[in-house]
């Protein structure tokens, strides 16, 4: 029995590339390699060393007069036209998903990974509504998300649907002896909390003889990522603190590094659409600090120790507290792992096979698309 087809379209800018790899292109990767009742295809931007498991068609934007989403939207039309697959599933991009249910035959749903309320084409409540009255389905990766989607909708013609993010357990590193280590991943940004995370080690590591602090990421994913004015201004107060920033490392560097952290330390500021870098320090077990801010909440609640992203004492108190008390370490180790299991990719890709097959079960190929 041949299995449906399904085009997962990545943003126009997001690699998929286990050298250069966003945090879309890496979930969708995730996915796509655990088994599943369809076949996914992976379409997105051109990169020199796409992931080789799985099947992946780059897409070159079309030569056409207009913005680069709407080019490369074009080009993704006249391919899937040519080869319809049973459900396109479009990620983070309402326009290149609009634009593409006005022009194929086939269902279109779209996944939310930030908020709505900043993208073209939802921005409004009124633009909101036309996303879930035109797609066929709308998903959003936290309960957070959700809210923001329905914000000012009074009577959404389709609800929007959840689909949490998830961690691949089996790429997790063996566990192994921690050390004393603060470590900070994700993107060194004011909106991350990279600040706060140096100015708190400045003040907690005097006092805690052996341990040292680190920091991995850059101000975007990939090898190439610029040194911004924020970058330039941090790396002397760092050097002061004692925190040594790695910059950006391949996705397994950053797992790998989790495994061994005595704490790691994630105190963003802003309204995490998710918070994929808490689940893979829980899924690695390390004991974390967090701020519960968005969707944070969701992961780390009860697993975590929440943090005040805009209190450097607090944190710095925090660290302390924590790094002399082992017992409590070990003890949200644990709690950390068994959060992080009900996210595990298996399941996710079970509920997300379910959702597909739903979304197909109540598409209408008769029923008139918008224009």
């Amino acid at each position: 029995m041949c299995k449906d087809r399904i085009a997962v379209v990545l943003p126009p800018r997001e690699a998929f590339s286990p050298l250069a790899a966003g945090a879309i292109g890496l979930l969708a990767h995730r996915l796509v390699v655990q088994p599943s009742a369809f076949v996914p295809v992976v379409y997105g931007p051109e990169v020199a060393a796409p992931f080789t498991d799985v099947t992946f068609r780059p897409v070159r934007p079309a030569w056409i007069l207009a913005s680069q989403a709407i080019r490369y939207a074009a080009a993704l039309g006249r391919r899937l036209r040519r080869d319809p697959p049973a459900l396109v599933e479009v990620h983070n991009r309402p326009d290149v998903a609009l634009f593409l249910a006005a022009r194929l035959p086939v269902p279109v749903m779209l996944v939310l990974h930030n908020d709505p309320q900043g993208m073209r084409c939802a921005r409004t409540a009124q633009e909101r509504h036309a996303l879930l009255d035109r797609l066929a389905c709308v998903a959003t990766v936290s309960e957070f998300l959700r809210a923001r989607l329905l914000a000012g909708v009074e009577v959404p013609p389709r609800g929007p649907v959840v689909v949490p993010n998830c961690i691949d357990f089996a790429v997790i590193p063996p566990a192994g002896p921690r050390e004393d280590l603060l470590l900070f991943t994700g993107r060194v940004v004011a909106d991350k909390g990279a600040d706060v995370f140096v100015a708190a080690c400045a003040r907690a590591l005097p006092h805690l003889p052996g341990w040292r602090a680190a920091m991995i990421g850059a101000d975007r994913f990939g090898p190439d990522s610029p040194e911004t004015p924020f970058l330039r201004d941090l790396r002397p107060r760092a050097a002061a603190a004692g925190v040594t920033l790695h910059g950006y490392l391949p996705h397994d560097a950053v797992l790998a590094a989790l495994v061994r952290a005595g704490i790691a330390v994630m105190p963003s500021r802003w309204q995490e659409p998710f918070g994929l870098a808490a689940l893979e320090a829980l899924a690695c077990g390390a004991p974390l600090l967090c701020s519960m801010r968005g969707g944070l909440a969701e992961v780390a609640r009860g697993a975590a120790l929440p943090v005040d992203p805009d209190d450097p004492a607090e944190l710095a108190g925090a660290m302390l507290a924590l790094a002399r008390d082992p017992d409590r370490r070990a003890a949200l180790s644990a709690a950390g792992r068994a959060r992080a299991a009900a996210f595990d990719a298996p399941l996710a890709a079970s509920r997300l096979d379910a959702l597909r097959r739903d979304v197909l079960a109540a598409w209408s190929p008769g029923a008139p698309r918008p224009i």
